[in-house]
């Protein structure tokens, strides 16, 4: 591996820096994003009970919101429950952006990473190449060493890019579309709480 990594010039330095990152965000998110952590299946129980009882007070309102993303949501529409629909709606949907903000965090790099490795490949293709007809130049084509040097650079940090980028491309997608999926999943948490509580939808 570190002969393939010397054959490949500097450049696949920066790509394996790409890989590191690129893994470590993608091991973070999943962690981060999973639904149980996000979206928990005890959390609307809970609320339910506690507004049936009369017991949504600040202190519960302030451990739903701790408790996780959902509950950030929850807990802004708790706080106005005693305000319009249109008021709790809005307090929900503003807190619902901010928390998807948070759920995309790292995202953007990962995607970024997915897109600069294959040009990272490529310089080094173009470095390889560069490298190969100045050998011809000074050497003449009678030298195999030279050329064979400069078109292994070529040959593998282009392959070195293209492994970076492809699962990256994938992972970033998929956390992506898991991102989506968790946030329209507590849109329609926080809404039917909303409905529920103004009387135009039952339990």
């Amino acid at each position: 591996m570190l002969e393939i990594v010397e054959a490949g010039g500097w450049v696949m330095y920066p790509i394996i820096a790409c890989s590191i990152a690129a893994m470590a965000i993608v091991l973070e998110r999943f962690w981060a994003l999973r639904r149980g952590r996000v979206v928990p299946d005890d959390l609307m129980p809970w609320v339910w009970q506690l507004h049936r009882k009369g017991q949504v007070t600040a202190e519960a309102i302030e451990e739903i919101r701790e408790g996780s993303p959902l509950g950030r949501v929850v807990a802004a529409g708790l706080v106005n429950r005693n305000h319009s629909r249109e008021v709790m709606k809005e307090s929900i949907e503003e807190t619902g952006r901010q928390v998807a903000h948070d759920l995309e965090r790292y995202l953007n790099l990962l995607g970024t990473i997915g897109a600069i490795s294959p040009l990272l490949g490529l310089y080094g293709t173009v470095l390889g190449m560069i490298r190969t007809f100045t050998a011809i130049t000074t050497s003449g084509i009678g030298e195999a060493a030279p050329l064979a040097g400069g078109i292994a650079v070529a040959l593998i940090t282009t392959a070195a890019g293209l492994t970076v980028a492809i699962p990256t491309l994938l992972f970033y997608h998929v956390l992506t579309g898991r991102v989506d999926s968790l946030v329209i999943r507590m849109e329609e948490e926080a809404l039917r709480m909303v409905e529920v509580m103004h009387g135009e939808r039952e339990q």
